[in-house]
């Protein structure tokens, strides 16, 4: 079975090797990678260019410009010719190297349509300091009303389903992802596994989690995604989940 890893990056000189390393690092040997870069003006490119030989024709990438990340995301997921496809963000990185062969076993049963795991937050300048870490196993598709979601960049399906239910809807700025995963989980109700393993670490500081305003404009788009799949939620329902997040940050150990 081969698997298709999708990064979009811009302008990520300082992290994209570490994603790229725990790509070439996973044990798992049939995969193809896709780099789709929106015109990065520092070293991106140069960085990918450095590590290409070493995928032995398994890597594609492209550089230009997009409409934003889940355009970017989207091409990358049209290009991809992998039976099952996985995103992982020019600043995350793979925590283990089995985690690809992990994903593979699991999609090995058949009744398995989709699947996803943990992750670990950790900051910027100590990459070995975890100080999140964020369990997906509580998730049910009846919580996307309150705001939980499983953790997207350990989201893997089959790349027929994209082109069965959709892509990433791109007039959304944050939450698309979340939008995909309703419609993937809730409403075409894929058979999903979840397994216990923290599949990667991200460093903090990410688009949903930047500043208040970024996660007012989350608590919207998420609103909004609910709504337009028949689910009914409310911005204060939605802070309901502020509460898992203190415990998360109080009981996480590295």
């Amino acid at each position: 079975m081969k698997i298709s890893l999708i990064t979009v990056s811009y302008n990520a000189s300082s992290t994209i090797a570490d994603t790229i390393k725990s790509v070439l690092a996973q044990t798992y040997p049939h995969i193809e990678y896709i780099i789709i870069d929106g015109g990065s003006t520092d070293s991106t490119i140069e960085i990918v260019k450095q590590y290409e030989p070493q995928f032995n024709n398994r890597l594609k990438w492209i550089s230009e410009k997009d409409r934003g990340l889940y355009d970017a995301m989207n091409k990358g997921i049209r290009m991809a010719t992998g039976d099952v496809v996985g995103i992982i963000n020019s600043d995350d990185f793979y925590h283990r190297n089995d985690i690809i062969e992990k994903v593979i076993e699991a999609f090995l049963n058949k009744e398995v349509q989709a699947l996803y795991g943990d992750v670990r937050f950790v900051i910027p300048d100590n990459l070995d300091k975890t100080v999140r870490y964020y369990s997906s196993g509580i998730f049910s598709p009846k919580l996307f009303r309150f705001g939980f979601m499983p953790a997207h960049p350990t989201f893997f399906t089959y790349r027929r389903y994209f082109e069965e239910f959709g892509y990433y809807k791109t007039d959304y700025k944050i939450a698309a992802d979340y939008e995909l995963l309703i419609r993937f989980l809730y409403i075409h109700k894929l058979k999903y596994k979840y397994l216990p393993l923290d599949f990667m670490k991200m460093r903090t500081g990410g688009a949903s989690t930047a500043s208040i305003k970024s996660n007012i404009t989350l608590n919207k788009e998420i609103v909004r995604a609910c709504k337009e799949n028949g689910i009914w939620t409310c911005t204060p329902v939605l802070l309901l989940k502020y509460f898992i997040k203190v415990f998360e940050l109080l009981f996480t150990k590295n």
